[in-house]
């Protein structure tokens, strides 16, 4: 299981300065994998949401994202997930972590 690390999270006052941080709570390819089927999954869930108009999609796609996130972390990173500590911008880490993904600039 790994350290505590040495930089708080909550010393971050700008994303930039975060998402590095949030990148190194992410270094298992198995874990990032899981954070990106997840968020494809919430997407889905989402389109489902605009076409249906059923709001249990909602919850569907977080239960898919964060489902599906904190399995990864728990099971493979062996840390805890990074929402726990900073929320808002764990979440906006997710989405910027599933577009470099997408363009090759993170390795699935």
């Amino acid at each position: 299981m790994q350290t505590t690390p040495a930089v708080d999270p909550h010393s971050f006052t700008r994303f930039a300065e975060f998402y590095p941080f949030y990148l190194g709570e992410h270094s298992n390819r198995t874990c990032r994998r899981l954070h990106f089927v997840g968020s494809s999954l919430s997407l889905v869930c989402l389109a489902m949401l605009l076409v249906t108009g059923q709001p249990q999609y909602l919850l569907y796609g977080l239960l898919c994202g964060y489902g599906f996130a904190w399995l990864g972390h728990f099971a493979f990173e062996k840390n805890k997930p990074a929402s726990f500590k900073r929320p808002l911008y764990s979440f906006m880490g997710d989405w910027v972590m599933y577009k470099d993904i997408w363009t090759g600039k993170i390795p699935f």
